[in-house]
């Protein structure tokens, strides 16, 4: 048999099971809107830098090459593509073929309509 844990600290007694939840009193405001804000001028916002264009990224490239290290990158597209390299002159390679891949990705260039033209 278990004998239940009781501290002898303990002033109050927590009662069985869930209770409701008290509702806490006002705050007091701890001051009102100065300036421009009390008179309703909205304040200066920049606009979002990102804004949208139209465009969507669709491949990626990245280089890693700390100095004295030897250099590595991935190249992935979001038609499936993804090889990625390790040492100078294949990071090299991977570059220009990732660059090549652009003209060739299905994603950038529609293959619908291409032997028509």
């Amino acid at each position: 048999m278990t004998k239940p844990l009781s501290s002898p600290k303990s002033l109050t007694d927590t009662p069985p099971g869930p209770r409701a939840a008290e509702p806490s009193s006002a705050r007091p405001t701890v001051g009102e809107p100065k300036g421009a804000a009390r008179q309703g001028v909205p304040s200066a916002v920049r606009p979002d830098p990102r804004q949208e264009d139209g465009r969507l990224p669709v491949a990626w490239l990245h280089i890693s090459a700390p100095k004295g290290a030897v250099p590595t990158a991935t190249s992935r597209c979001l038609c499936g593509r993804d090889r990625s390299a390790v040492g100078h002159r294949r990071v090299l390679a991977l570059i220009t073929d990732h660059t090549d891949h652009r003209d060739t990705c299905p994603l950038r260039t529609p293959q619908e309509g291409r032997a028509a033209a």
